[in-house]
């Protein structure tokens, strides 16, 4: 009973931090409550255009009760998540990097992200792929035109794949990317925690801000 009084006091303090920091100017609602985190953003993920979340430590082995399981929530929303890199004090959109293959996870994402990409300077489209082929890069060429329709302007790029599947993190790393899109999860996400994969890569890239979808 104490540890439910000691947390609804701090969300009592969050609440005032929000309305402080939201202002008048914009329709916000706040909620709050005392449960699972990641259930809790499930359930108000229907009143949602997007999930906007922090880094929580530990992805892999994080406490369920203090932290976001971003797995699941990725999985289970049925909205894209925007998961904000760590110690994040402002979000500007001028670098993004699309890490593209065609399925439909990462067809979802790029369309969940349009209005970001409407609003950056420089777009590129990479896909990993250590033998691309002419299937390859007439996939990355529609998606180019794709973007085009809609204002962006983009250019593609084919890079080698890596064993821990960690190339799209470097990547917009040397990229110094404001934004990275993808899909989540194209192989089972148990495959991914076990054998490693480019979703667990970028979920546990905490300087990047990411946008994902399922």
């Amino acid at each position: 009973m104490r540890q439910r009084k000691d947390i609804k006091r701090r969300l009592e303090d969050f609440h005032a931090q929000f309305e402080s920091i939201a202002g008048a100017t914009v329709h916000t609602q706040w909620r709050g409550a005392v449960g699972n985190p990641t259930r809790l953003l499930i359930e108000s993920a229907r009143l949602a255009d997007l999930i906007v979340t922090a880094s929580p430590e530990g992805v892999s082995f994080g406490n369920a009760y203090r932290s976001t399981d971003l797995g699941n929530l990725i999985l289970q929303a049925g909205r894209p998540v925007l998961v904000a890199s760590t110690n994040q004090e402002d979000f500007r959109i001028n670098k993004v990097l699309v890490g593209w293959k065609d399925t439909s996870e990462v067809r979802r994402a790029v369309l969940d992200a349009m209005p970001f990409l409407q609003m950056a300077q420089e777009v590129r489209v990479i896909t990993i792929d250590d033998e691309a082929t002419d299937e390859t890069w007439n996939g990355l060429d529609d998606l180019v035109a794709f973007l085009d329709v809609h204002g962006v302007e983009a250019r593609a790029e084919v890079f080698p794949e890596k064993s821990n599947g960690g190339t799209i993190a470097d990547l917009a790393g040397a990229m110094n990317a404001d934004l990275v899109i993808s899909g989540a999860y194209g192989h089972s996400r148990f495959r991914e925690w076990i054998f490693g994969g480019a979703t667990r890569a970028l979920l546990e890239a905490d300087r990047l801000n990411r946008l994902m979808s399922n």
